[in-house]
């Protein structure tokens, strides 16, 4: 078994150093220890994608991740790049706030509803909605937002909700819509999409 302490770690830290320990070797027994939700959520995406089967431990303020590598299965990671020659341009939406423009907050809140209920007019064209820092407000309970981002996921967009910036705020166990990531994933989305827009 190999064991790593993350205890401190934030994203992307945790995700980094097991896949640096993976790229050593597979171990057949993985043990990682974070301390905190979004750690959690990351490391055993990324050990799953990896063909282990996870179990996760609490124990008092601390996570215990115990990935146990599944024989013959292969790694799953999703397809993050676009599909060549198909004629649809890959946009990513990088929502870093809870409103658009300054002056007035709450009619920057409403017009970037509005600009999130609008986006489905990019068609095929939007790939990723990726939300960061207190635009992760907009994926929790309570949030306008949620069933708009909701229909968009059925359209096959991907959303991807920074798993940091949810602890920061202290809503991870709020969010409603999208999956819990980290900055690896979010910088390589950004580097495999056509074209990025920064709200």
């Amino acid at each position: 078994m190999k064991e790593l302490n993350c205890r401190g770690l934030t994203c992307p830290a945790p995700v980094l150093q097991v896949r640096e320990l993976l790229d050593k070797g597979t171990p057949s027994v993985v043990s990682v220890i974070v301390d905190n939700k979004a750690a959690v959520e990351n490391v055993r995406r990324f050990l799953e994608y990896k063909g282990f089967q996870v179990q996760v431990e609490k124990f008092g303020v601390d996570f215990r991740l115990v990935g146990t590598a599944v024989e013959g299965a292969c790694e799953i990671m999703p397809d993050l790049k676009p599909e060549e020659n198909s004629g649809v341009k890959k946009i990513l939406v990088m929502v870093g706030t809870n409103r658009l423009g300054h002056g007035d907050d709450d009619l920057g809140k409403a017009l970037l509803l509005n600009f999130i209920k609008t986006l489905k007019e990019m068609g095929n064209d939007l790939w990723r909605l990726v939300f960061v820092n207190s635009g992760v407000s907009l994926t929790v309970e309570g949030s306008e937002a949620v069933p708009v981002l909701r229909q968009l996921t059925g359209d096959g967009v991907h959303v991807m909700v920074c798993g940091a910036c949810l602890e920061h705020f202290k809503l991870i166990d709020k969010k409603q819509v999208g999956e819990t990531t980290n900055m690896l994933d979010i910088v390589t989305s950004m580097q495999l999409a056509d074209s990025v827009i920064n709200i």
